[in-house]
């Protein structure tokens, strides 16, 4: 990645008409760089829609990441929910990749009461496989597990790092709001964000830090963890300091909005990290 690029998660609320390809658009027109589409609920671009999203991207210089679908486990004790995470974790990465897409995120597993040891096997034996199937189509994007907001969510930072250590074409996605929530309130200093970019360059080295994909948005939450995104600046979430350590670690990727205000917000944070 060339540089640290600012965008949203979806269509700018202000597009119109409410369509992808106008999306990318107005992202530029914005003065952001980066876009994540959306398959939450599934996958809404068709394989002969995607080589024109992927060309109105190049053409206006918008980085897209992708978000796979939430209906995913890949610790689940039944083989037939299991099968079907693992085919939407590769419809999803596969039209990505089509799109021209960076890198395709999604939140891996929920830890059923099992060791933590033991799901870690399960998520790893589980989408092998699917990168595998990805390599051998030719679709080079990266996967990201991402961080999780619960504690009952597969997704602790050292987990997805040793996950990208062993597993090719795997790269964290890194939720600071989730790192803030499932922890009930720490990871939100200006020495513990540094704690947190210290761990990626101690696991992956400076490529980690040069090929980040970031979720930031307020967020309210309790002793259990994540309950809802908020804006940013009607959450406690200390951005401030999360972009100075960027700042100092000279980071490269997206950062993405999250946060409901989505085009907000990651204009707030592009205008901070220009100000720092």
């Amino acid at each position: 990645m060339d540089k640290l690029r600012f965008g949203i998660a979806g269509i700018p609320l202000s597009t119109f008409p409410h369509t992808t390809i106008d999306g990318i658009k107005r992202v530029r027109e914005l003065g952001l760089e980066a876009m994540e589409l959306e398959f939450v609920r599934q996958v809404n671009i068709s394989e002969d829609k995607a080589p024109e999203v992927k060309a109105v991207a190049q053409k206006h210089d918008v980085i897209l990441t992708c978000h796979g679908q939430y209906f995913i486990n890949l610790n689940s004790m039944d083989r037939a929910i299991t099968q079907a995470s693992m085919k939407r974790i590769y419809q999803a990465a596969k039209i990505a990749s089509l799109c021209g897409a960076y890198s395709m995120t999604f939140h891996a597993a929920y830890y059923m009461k099992n060791p933590a040891e033991q799901v870690y096997q399960a998520v790893k034996d589980t989408l092998k496989p699917v990168i595998e199937q990805l390599q051998d189509e030719g679709h080079t994007l990266w996967i990201r597990p991402e961080t999780t907001g619960k504690a009952t969510q597969w997704g602790e930072l050292k987990e997805i790092l040793r996950l990208s250590q062993e597993l090719e074409q795997v790269m964290p996605t890194i939720d600071f709001s989730h790192l803030h929530a499932r922890t009930g309130g720490k990871n939100n200093t200006l020495e513990e964000f540094r704690h947190i970019l210290v761990e990626v360059e101690k696991a992956l080295g400076r490529k980690g830090l040069d090929n980040m994909h970031i979720h930031v948005s307020g967020i309210h939450y309790t002793d259990k963890g994540e309950r809802h995104h908020l804006n940013l600046q009607e959450s406690d979430m200390n951005y401030k300091d999360l972009i100075k350590a960027w700042k100092e670690f000279k980071i490269k990727g997206a950062v993405i909005s999250e946060s409901p205000n989505i085009e907000g917000d990651a204009e707030l944070m592009k205008n901070e990290y220009e100000r720092v």
